[in-house]
């Protein structure tokens, strides 16, 4: 991720961060919360959609890995960490427009 990446390529690489969670050993808790916030990232991904409900729906995943404290598994945290720094890169972005 860089400050020239598109909105779209931010959206694959939240999905993409957030379904690298699923492979790994995570806590029940935290998992539901990761596999919500995986199934909207992957819609938005492959999906086209107005920056006002990428906007919404982002927010959405903002609010569901906020749920998080820990995976229980080191890879995870940091799937999840990477997958809190998209969302706040792919906010700031579509909120500026």
């Amino acid at each position: 991720m860089n400050d020239e990446s598109s909105v779209d390529e931010l959206l694959t690489a939240l999905y993409e961060a957030l379904a690298a969670t699923a492979e790994r050993p995570v806590a029940r808790e935290a998992s539901a919360y990761v596999g919500e916030a995986e199934a909207v990232a992957r819609d938005l991904a492959q999906r086209p959609a107005p920056e006002a409900v990428i906007a919404e729906r982002v927010g959405h995943v903002r609010d569901l890995l906020a749920e998080v404290d820990e995976t229980e598994d080191d890879a995870a945290d940091e799937h999840v960490e990477r997958a809190r720094e998209v969302t706040a890169a792919i906010l700031d972005r579509v909120e500026a427009d």
